[in-house]
């Protein structure tokens, strides 16, 4: 569990890319208020890129840019974690040294009592979306990354342009249900950890809602992407009030 000495400030789902400069500008400025602001904490709930195909990849212009950006954000004095998301879980150590920042597991828990707050990406809470689920088992295996990252650089650009692809033609087909979080799962993810909030991203649905739990009530707290006209992020102060920051503009 991580300890937050004062501020922390969460994002997910900016995917960003060399293609929109526009996104990299507005977490320039998101990341230059955050160490002005003396956030204690920075959480990326995962799908900080629209997609990483690997640390060596790490020298191109774009990605050594964007690590600059948060070693800079680090060097201020603000800690930075890294949740995994669905697009950018090959993301390693190699880019957490060099970035000033740390890689947590795909659950992670802050503070405690009535304001335990329960942190992830989102993804696994999509439970109703089998297909998805039995993706996520194969490219999250040892076996699949160790294949994938032994090939050369380019190849692996070509292979997740065309894994992009086939997810979009795939979710032509689901409901908004299937792909968002399934309520019961929510309910069980905040159990097992002992919270009463969850923050997660993922769904592209941002939003807020109550959720009746077995001893208390709790709270989910869903973030928006960045790259559809929209953006946010979400601030808890010390007390453990929570307010979500505007980013779109």
């Amino acid at each position: 569990m991580q300890a937050i000495a004062g501020t922390a400030r969460f994002v997910s789902d900016l995917h960003l890319r060399a293609e929109r400069p526009d996104l990299t500008r507005r977490f320039a400025v998101f990341l230059a208020d955050t160490a002005a602001s003396n956030v204690d904490a920075l959480f990326i709930l995962g799908d900080l890129f629209e997609y990483w195909i690997g640390d060596d990849d790490l020298s191109a212009s774009f990605n050594a840019d964007v690590c600059a950006l948060l070693r800079g954000t680090a060097d201020m004095g603000t800690r930075i974690f890294f949740i995994a998301g669905n697009r950018d879980f090959l993301l390693g150590d190699a880019f957490a040294r060099a970035a000033g920042m740390v890689v947590l597991p795909e659950t992670e828990k802050v503070g405690a009592g009535d304001t335990a707050t329960l942190l992830m990406h989102g993804d696994t809470l999509c439970t109703d979306d089998l297909p998805y689920q039995e993706f996520r088992r194969m490219v999250r295996s040892p076996e699949w990354q160790q294949d994938f990252l032994a090939r050369p650089l380019a190849e692996r650009r070509i292979e997740v342009e065309s894994l992009r692809r086939r997810s979009i033609e795939a979710m032509k087909s689901k409901t908004a249900a299937i792909m968002d979080a399934s309520p019961a799962t929510v309910r069980a993810a905040l159990a097992e950890h002992g919270c009463t909030r969850l923050i997660h991203g993922h769904t592209h649905r941002p939003g807020h809602e109550q959720i009746r739990l077995a001893a208390a009530g709790g709270e989910r707290w869903v973030m928006s992407d960045w790259d559809t006209g929209r953006g946010d992020a979400l601030e808890i102060s010390p007390g453990g009030e929570i307010r979500r920051i505007d980013l779109s503009r």
